[in-house]
């Protein structure tokens, strides 16, 4: 009794095209991993933008105090708009105690995302 036994080759047939497909699909699960990575990233520096424009803009309104310590009452200010330098952004100034101790507070808040803020305080004595 003899059976029919495959070769080599026969058996071989259809694997090339199987290995070619996993290839396939291994390469296409490394590219939309490194489209999500790129996303992510763009996401993330525009959040890092928005953070030091947020801090450039408290800085700049205690340069203008430093430079006029004797009326830090005239800068007091509550949810000031500055929606032209971040997005839905406000500004708050306020002196929370005697000394000269002034607070920045500037949030901002992009379409679908949670509020950001930004807060720095500083010391400005009268000249």
């Amino acid at each position: 009794m003899s059976r029919y036994q495959p070769s080599s080759q026969s058996a071989q047939k259809g694997v090339v095209l199987l290995e070619a497909l996993i290839a396939v699909l291994i390469f296409s699960m490394g590219i939309l991993a490194i489209a999500g990575l790129q996303a992510a990233m763009v996401k993330n520096t525009s959040d890092a933008k928005y953070r030091s424009d947020a801090a450039f803009i408290a800085q700049q309104r205690l340069g203008v105090m430093w430079a006029d310590p004797d009326n830090l009452a005239n800068y007091v200010e509550t949810d000031t708009d500055i929606s032209a330098l971040l997005p839905d952004g406000k500004r708050t100034v306020t002196l929370p105690a005697a000394g000269g101790e002034v607070n920045v507070v500037i949030t901002w808040q992009l379409p679908g995302q949670d509020l950001h803020n930004f807060s720095t305080n500083a010391r400005i004595t009268g000249g």
